[in-house]
């Protein structure tokens, strides 16, 4: 098993043992932090390659390859309870075509990001560059280059002015999206390459996930480091913020989801399913109440990491993901209809090139988008329009855009009301925040 994704795309472990230019991988002093036994319990806190292209980039695409695990496609075993009460239509699929292709990036493509304002688009390649289109026209806006080595990681500001890239080159850069023009001190202190960065909700902190086993935490205005977590025993492959940024979570081709307190680094909890397959990738929802991951077993699974020691509730099957550090996103539909409630949705790339959309509640496929011709590494909804970009091996970017009203089963539907670990993402059902007061 192997995996991979980025602009780095991520590469196999063996060849982290036979690359000639590889850094050693260095394992932390503390593999495996102690279980965190906080004086309160969490729910009372107050408020991503293997094509063999050419040898230069074998040590660059290819990252991990992992014993075989063993595969479960055990579900939640949690049912939803139906409710007597109609509402009105629910969709039972989505209509995305592509109505945009980019091309410029002359080696793969690892991740895309849409800026919050939903003007600019973002991606990271291989090449060492990275790219500025603009989300409407996809007009070339500027190219990005200062980095020694391919990029692995993006994360926007909250004001869309500053754009963040980790790079195979250790460093983490920051770039005036205006300008085009790096600032002049990047971040240095990993030792290994950068593989994942966010912005906290208010900019002034960065965190940060490496190959080096730690996630970062950075003072931005300052350029220095914070606080470093040796988070795991083997490399970071994904950081998220909440969204009140009192939360970070991590991951790791160990198997573990962590759970971190911003304020004094102590992990609150660390998640792991009975297969212990490696996780590529983790986003907090919406509302900031559950995760969902990526593993290598195909497999993409809602966590509940607030109660008990975390339940998975969901599990969503159809894509293949085996090798590569997928990554994908939550965005939402419905709401364009008269008198529909807003529904939400996973949306995820695949190994076989296609792009797949579940519905969060019920599991099911809404749409399966083909146009890629090699594995989709990354898929990133628009902040407000009904948009989704997506990116990979095929070294080209595809905007997707809803054409017309999904289709429906043309009679009402029930609307699931499920238990509390369960429910959508609908605000008006779950609070936008778990940790907030009042």
């Amino acid at each position: 098993m192997e995996s991979s994704r980025s602009g780095s795309p991520k590469r196999r472990r063996d060849e982290k043992e036979d690359s000639d230019n590889a850094p050693p991988s260095k394992r932390s002093a503390s593999h495996t932090p102690p279980d965190a036994s906080p004086t309160y319990r969490i729910a009372e806190r107050p408020r991503r390659y293997s094509r063999e292209h050419n040898e230069d980039d074998r040590q660059y695409r290819q990252r991990h390859s992992s014993s075989p695990r063993s595969r479960s496609g055990s579900q939640s075993s949690s049912r939803p309870r139906s409710s007597s009460s109609a509402a009105p239509l629910k969709p039972t699929h989505l209509t995305y075509k592509t109505t945009l292709i980019l091309r410029g990036h002359k080696k793969p493509i690892s991740l895309v990001k849409f800026s919050p304002d939903g003007r600019t688009l973002a991606s990271a390649s291989a090449d060492c560059t990275i790219k500025l289109w603009s989300a409407s026209t996809g007009a070339l806006e500027h190219t990005l280059e200062g980095h020694l080595a391919g990029i692995s990681a993006l994360t926007w500001s909250p004001d869309s002015k500053i754009l963040a890239s980790g790079s195979d080159d250790k460093s983490i850069r920051l770039w005036d999206t205006q300008t085009g023009l790096a600032h002049p001190t990047p971040l240095l202190g990993h030792h290994n390459y950068v593989y994942s960065l966010c912005f906290s909700p208010k900019g002034n902190m960065l965190v940060s996930g490496s190959y080096d086993e730690a996630v970062f935490l950075w003072d931005v205005r300052a350029a220095r480091v914070m606080r470093s977590l040796p988070a795991h025993s083997d490399p970071v492959s994904s950081v998220d913020f909440v969204r009140d940024g009192t939360l970070i979570v991590s991951c790791s081709h160990d198997g573990l989801i962590r759970v971190w307190d911003t304020a004094t680094g102590q992990c609150l909890r660390t998640i792991v399913h009975e297969d212990n397959a490696p996780v590529t990738c983790v986003r907090f929802s919406p509302n900031g109440r559950y995760i969902l991951a990526w593993t290598l077993d195909s497999c993409i699974r809602l966590w509940n990491y607030i109660d008990g020691k975390g339940k998975c509730v969901k599990t969503y099957q159809g894509h293949a993901n085996k090798k590569y550090s997928l990554s994908g996103a939550f965005g939402t539909y419905g709401a364009e209809q008269a008198g529909a409630h807003q529904h939400a949705f996973v949306a995820s790339g695949s190994e076989d090139g296609s792009i797949v959309l579940w519905d969060v509640s019920s599991k099911n496929v809404l749409q399966r988008l083909e146009g890629h011709t090699e594995p989709v590494l990354a898929v990133v909804t628009h902040p407000t329009e009904r948009l989704i970009a997506s990116t990979g091996l095929d070294r080209t970017i595809r905007i997707w855009k809803a054409v017309d009203e999904p289709v429906t089963n043309g009679s009402k539907v029930k609307v699931e009301v499920e238990d509390k670990e369960t429910n959508g993402f609908d605000s008006n059902i779950l609070p936008p925040n778990p940790f907030a007061e009042g």
